[in-house]
């Protein structure tokens, strides 16, 4: 079943020197990333203004989604880009952590409810919004995919074919903003969950990642062909690259996780904090 990958895998052109680091911009990525920092601009400050949309958007967010484009364009171009599709397969979890646990958090909070707001209300896109929104279909999507896209094949097939790989992270992408919203959402048409339901969701949806991560962590021989055969950074040798991999998803991915319900618990005890009535108004209620 893999060899017609390898095969595949032997005729990709790759560098077959020592890596160097080097800017290497692509084209695609770049414009990608400007047309989506034109798109929100455009939709906080001319859109806002000439549709009564509603109020300016805080410095800190604008600062967020700022944030969340350098991290698209330090993930897919430069070193990070050229050691994860070349060298070494650490570099691509390292990508993808960025690319799953912060690019979509950032995005979300950047982006003000009331600009989501009047697409939400078409019906179809709320009742589809609802659907992928919902708990088991976003951790569902989220942790199917990741765990697919790790298997032998389908990551090798990822490797050999850049439209492929590019796909894959559109994909990604794409499932991690759905995984998020339910934890970040501020449209009331696709509401967020309860604070208390909202850590539970989280926990959950961190467990079929750390498996992933511990199954190529704890593997005994090199898993992907592709970095088999990549010439060799740093000394690591192809089985230290991908327990050192496997480590980065399994580790800082999960303490990312439960730094994530950490924070939900912090707003979660502060509003429960607000809720609560105060030594004199209680007085006042039972008095009354």
């Amino acid at each position: 079943m893999l060899l017609p990958v390898r095969l595949l895998l032997d005729a990709r052109p790759r560098p077959t020197g020592p890596f160097e680091a080097a800017l290497s911009p692509h084209l695609s990525m770049i414009l990608g990333t400007a047309a989506l920092g034109a798109l929100y601009f455009w939709g906080i400050t001319a859109a806002r203004r000439r549709w009564n949309l509603g109020p300016p958007v805080e410095p800190r967010r604008i600062a967020a989604f700022i944030a969340a484009l350098l991290v698209l364009l330090v993930s897919l171009n430069g070193p990070i880009h050229d050691l994860s599709d070349y060298y070494l397969f650490s570099a691509h979890m390292f990508q993808h952590l960025l690319l799953t646990l912060l690019f979509p958090p950032l995005l979300i909070y950047a982006t003000p409810g009331w600009l989501i707001t009047p697409v939400a209300r078409v019906r179809w896109v709320g009742t589809l919004g609802r659907f992928l929104a919902h708990p088991v279909t976003a951790g569902l999507l989220f942790s199917i995919t990741l765990a697919a896209w790790h298997t032998v094949p389908l990551y090798e097939l990822m490797m050999v074919n850049h439209d492929i790989h590019i796909a894959t992270h559109l994909m990604f992408i794409v499932v991690s903003v759905i995984m998020w919203w339910p934890v970040m959402s501020t449209v009331e048409e696709v509401p967020p969950l309860p604070m208390g339901v909202r850590m539970i969701y989280l926990f959950l949806v961190s467990l079929p990642m750390q498996v992933v991560a511990a199954l190529i962590t704890m593997a005994d021989r090199p898993l992907y062909h592709w970095y088999v055969e990549a010439p060799r950074v740093w000394g690591l040798s192809p089985l230290d690259d991908q327990r050192i991999g496997g480590l980065m998803m399994w580790i800082p991915g999960n303490l990312w996780m439960f730094g994530a319900i950490g924070i939900v618990f912090y707003f979660w005890a502060k509003d429960s904090e607000n809720e609560a009535p105060t030594p004199t108004a209680a007085a006042t209620e039972s008095t009354a």
